[in-house]
């Protein structure tokens, strides 16, 4: 009898151990990018319950990426689409202005400031709404949408809002994160009736769930400094190989280490799956089977965190192993460009809740059509992967066309697709 409980919690052992596997396996940029471009397959085969697809439209939106990064990058030598692009207004870079009056110690006490920037302000840079606006006070200027949201997040950066000491205002504490009340980022946002700000409470209780996690896992956030979210740089920094770093690497440590702080996901062997989805069309032979991962803000902070890991003296490879952003610019592209076709018109005039089956097949779409359009576009300048990544596509490029587009098509520049966010998606 001994024998048969020992063979049966080896047995459960394994079980878990193979769904943890799996589990994991959704926390990649590979897992993303496979089943995206299967439920691709499945739209080019007229599979799709809420979409067609019509790749004869492609070259048009090719067309328009290709005139808005020829106008904001003549020369063609497009940065990587990053957080950091958000910190320029006027054309001063507001952040390399701030840090390079600082006596930094090393080059790793800056990329911990500029990991904490970056995490903090990439959870506050979900959909804004078409009104709220954020006045930037050197300038006067009424700043929209992602910009705004990037320049108010490092006003209260440098303004110490994070910190739990004045005189060191450039970093984010985990204690003061963890307890960061509404009313500092409503104030910090501007906001007010005059000018809502979508998913504020979302927003919030982010990063006070980041806070509450940094702080459980100092083995993690505090390796060479009390918790705190650029903890992160020493955890990455430590699994460099020859001083390269390869970028997939940075997003599974987000998601590893970072999942847990989303709210209300799906969950797999008790490990927290983040940015994914059900849908039932993705078909597999295991526990993952009908599930989505998209991990869009996760990639954004990969992207964002590449700049600093360079700062600090590391390769950075395989850049293109991340994936497209699977939000409603890249994704209002492809609608507005007749790329994706609603079956039903009238779901253009429609809410959608993020965990519908049409926004699901909406986000995996564009993940996946990002890679083909990255291909027409780089047959057109006569350029490769390595001269031209993905992630310069996507800035030069996809976000700034999808933006265009929609301000062309509707006043308020609003996409084309109506999705109920909870700050913490889009």
């Amino acid at each position: 009898m001994a024998w048969s409980g020992v063979r049966w919690k080896n047995t459960d052992r394994a079980m878990t151990e193979a769904l943890e596997l799996q589990a994991r396996s959704l926390l990649t940029a590979n897992a993303v990018r496979t089943r995206a471009h299967r439920m691709l397959e499945i739209g080019l085969a007229d599979g799709l319950r809420h979409f067609t697809v019509d790749l004869d439209r492609m070259d048009g939106a090719a067309d328009a990426v290709l005139a808005v990064t020829r106008k904001a990058y003549p020369a063609l030598d497009i940065p990587f689409h990053a957080r950091w692009r958000h910190f320029v207004l006027g054309g001063v870079d507001r952040w390399a202005q701030l840090a390079g009056a600082v006596s930094w110690p090393d080059r790793a006490a800056r990329a911990r400031a500029e990991f904490d920037l970056a995490i903090v302000s990439v959870l506050l840079d979900a959909g804004a709404g078409a009104t709220w606006r954020y006045r930037d006070v050197e300038t006067g200027q009424a700043i929209g949408r992602s910009e705004g949201l990037a320049i108010a997040s490092l006003d209260m950066f440098a303004g110490g809002l994070f910190s739990h000491d004045a005189s060191a205002a450039f970093r984010a504490d985990a204690d003061v994160l963890a307890q960061l009340p509404l009313s500092a980022l409503t104030s910090a946002f501007q906001v007010g009736d005059n000018n809502p700000l979508l998913g504020l409470e979302g927003r919030a209780d982010l990063l006070r769930r980041l806070g509450k996690l940094v702080a459980e896992h100092a083995d993690v956030f505090g390796l060479h400094d009390t918790p705190r979210p650029g903890g992160l740089f020493d955890h990455i920094a430590a699994q460099a190989n020859g001083g390269a770093i390869a970028a997939p690497t940075i997003l599974s440590a987000a998601l590893n280490q970072l999942g847990p702080i989303w709210p209300s996901r799906l969950e797999l062997a008790g490990i927290p799956l983040g940015d994914c989805w059900r849908h039932p069309a993705i078909k597999a032979n295991d526990a993952t089977d009908g599930l989505v991962p998209l991990h869009k803000l996760s990639q954004w902070l990969s992207y964002s965190l590449i700049e600093p890991l360079q700062h600090a003296g590391f390769a950075v490879t395989d850049i293109d192993g991340l994936t497209g952003l699977a939000e409603y610019r890249n994704g209002g592209l492809f609608v507005d460009h007749e790329v994706l076709r609603l079956r039903d018109p009238a779901d253009a005039e429609r809410a959608h809740a993020v965990d519908s089956l049409l926004v699901v097949e909406w986000r995996a779409l564009t993940v996946a059509l990002l890679d083909w359009l990255a291909e027409r576009i780089r047959t057109k300048l006569g350029r490769t992967a390595e001269t031209l990544p993905l992630a310069s596509i996507l800035e030069g490029g996809t976000w700034a066309a999808g933006r265009a587009i929609a301000f062309a098509r509707r006043p308020d520049g609003s996409p084309p697709l109506k999705v109920i966010s909870d700050g913490t998606v889009f």
